[in-house]
């Protein structure tokens, strides 16, 4: 069984719509999807409504939090995502995000980068806009040639010139609300130093006395002294191990199942979920 639970749609950052994820995956041999979109759910019911035969869809959310000052994810799944807090939370997570991406493109246009809160708006076809929409502007405004090159200091990077600080949530109670919705929750690429996602084992312990589920270690940007590294603190910790593709489509290669997810390891993640989600399938694929 191949298991990829981190996959972007363009109702958040990816490049696709849900449907052609869907489609996509089933056409890479996986047998299982998680969706996880940026602070929104607004993909699961095309996704569920266009699953290809022999794909189970797996619904959950990548969560923005911060940590002493930096970002720091959750994948959240299996959750109801009509629980009134965790509801709230989302929306108010969405509502900043709009206000924070009009600040940076007002920063950019005194830095004299011609681009326009109607380009970036028109590139973010879902509810969550983000800072990989507004690089697609940067780049059509022929500011710069890659999407990468507005992830540095010079423009939209942690602290650079054009950065927005946002609202996001506390981990800790981040993982409470996910759990109190049914839902179980896996820490995202905690080692992916070129993106600045690098969290000690402490910060790990800690959330794992909270209520964490697993860790994200087969991610494309650990390294594998960190994935062995992850892989023997989640021993430690009685954490599942995950691995996913954290694809956004064509801005990361279309890259679904490029790392996956052993199967003892999703039915562990199973286990802990204790709500019920109506979008979720009847049955799943038996490990094998």
């Amino acid at each position: 069984m191949r298991i990829d639970l981190h996959s972007h749609s363009d109702r958040s950052d990816g490049t696709r719509p849900p449907a052609e994820v869907v489609r996509r995956a089933r056409e890479r041999g996986l047998d299982v999807l998680a969706l996880t979109d940026h602070d929104t759910v607004a993909g699961w019911d095309e996704a569920a409504e266009s699953l290809p035969a022999g794909l189970t869809l797996v619904p959950g959310i990548e969560l923005s939090c911060k940590e002493d000052g930096r970002s720091l994810h959750l994948l959240g799944y299996l959750f109801d995502p009509d629980e009134p807090d965790l509801a709230a939370e989302l929306a108010r997570v969405r509502d900043d995000r709009v206000i924070r991406a009009r600040g940076m493109v007002d920063r950019l246009r005194d830095l004299g980068v011609d681009v326009t809160w109607a380009m970036v708006r028109a590139l973010a076809e879902g509810e969550a806009v983000g800072r990989p929409h507004i690089a697609r502007a940067m780049v059509d405004a022929g500011a710069i040639r890659t999407t990468e090159e507005a992830f540095s200091a010079r423009w939209i990077a942690q602290d650079g010139r054009a950065y927005v600080e946002r609202y996001a949530l506390d981990p800790e109670r981040a993982i409470g609300l996910v759990r109190a919705a049914g839902g179980v929750c896996v820490l995202a690429h905690p080692r992916a130093r070129r993106r600045g996602y690098v969290f000690a084992d402490a910060t790990i312990e800690r959330l794992a006395a909270a209520g964490l589920a697993g860790i994200e270690v087969d991610h494309p940007d650990h390294v594998p002294e960190d994935r062995a590294r992850l892989r023997d603190l989640a021993a430690s910790l009685g954490l599942a191990v995950t691995g996913s593709s954290d694809d956004h489509g064509a801005l990361t290669g279309d890259r679904l199942g490029a790392e996956t997810t052993a199967p003892d390891a999703f039915e562990e993640l199973r286990a802990g979920a204790s709500g019920d989600d109506l979008r979720l399938p009847e049955t799943f694929p038996e490990a094998r």
